[in-house]
């Protein structure tokens, strides 16, 4: 894997942010607010962190990733096209009639590894692989991202203890904390908190990071497992509709497609970030 800089991540990040909006636009239908606060961890997990290529997508020993939060599909659709498991092209037939690119994760997409959407299965379906990986005595690590609305689901709970008595360490589940979902603030609709608290009553080794801050992410995801004999579960304190200024910590962004006058402040502001970005990447290899 290419080592990228953390300018070049933040790059590739505002990049993404231009791309799924472009995306949502086209196809009249989209979680804007999710998919842009979790690009960075995305992009950092695909560019930086995990051993999955489509070359080696089909090899027993590559890293799974599963998005649990499937209704933010849009960010991992447009990382996927950048690694080449398809043209970025396809995304053009986005929720389209017959197209396989639908508003959740699936199978059909080269890249995906479970259909997902229906909240609180993902962290269950990454202990079974992690399991399976213990049992095969196997090297690969399994990662998925998790909404913190989702944290009301019981089903993560139960996963949650299963992952710590069987002491899987290959398992690192990370939360996009938002603090929003559909309905208003978490704390306000059914409060997860405390969440570090939580899971390290359920025996997981946690961390908590800026989880729209590239080299927080980095160094956080390429250190897990930090605890032999404990999963991971990294708190990444994002901001919900991350990137675009109107967008940001607003609850009615959470679905929605922008305007034309509102998608061209959004390109706009990202174009902006860029030229930032690309100034001082020239002055660093200048």
């Amino acid at each position: 894997m290419k080592k990228f800089t953390d300018q070049e991540l933040m790059l590739k990040s505002v990049r993404y942010r231009k791309a799924l909006l472009k995306y949502i636009k086209i196809a009249k239908a989209g979680h804007t607010g999710g998919s842009l606060s979790c690009t960075d961890i995305l992009n950092v997990l695909y560019n930086d962190v995990m051993n999955v290529s489509p070359e080696n997508f089909k090899d027993a020993a590559r890293d799974r990733y599963i998005q649990s939060k499937g209704h933010s599909v849009e960010s991992l659709y447009v990382v996927l096209a950048d690694k080449g498991f398809y043209p970025e092209t396809d995304l053009e037939t986005l929720c389209k009639f017959k197209s396989k690119y639908v508003g959740h994760p699936t199978r059909k997409v080269n890249g995906i590894e479970f259909n997902t959407g229906a909240l609180g299965h993902g962290l269950p379906i990454s202990a079974g692989i992690a399991l399976a990986g213990k049992k095969d005595k196997a090297d690969y690590r399994v990662f998925t991202l998790l909404g913190d609305g989702e944290l009301a689901e019981g089903s993560n709970w139960e996963a949650a203890m299963l992952a710590a008595h069987y002491k899987l360490d290959n398992l690192v589940a990370i939360l996009d904390h938002n603090t929003l979902q559909i309905t208003g603030r978490n704390s306000e609709v059914c409060s997860p908190h405390p969440i570090d608290e939580k899971w390290r009553a359920f025996g997981w080794h946690v961390v908590s990071i800026d989880g729209n801050n590239i080299s927080e992410l980095r160094q956080a995801l390429n250190a897990a497992p930090e605890a032999s004999g404990k999963p991971t579960f990294v708190i990444a304190n994002t901001v919900k509709g991350k990137g675009v200024s109107f967008m940001e910590d607003v609850k009615k962004w959470h679905h929605g497609v922008p305007s034309d006058a509102e998608y061209q402040q959004a390109i706009s502001e990202l174009d902006q970030q860029e030229t930032e970005i690309l100034k001082q990447l020239n002055t660093v290899n200048s």
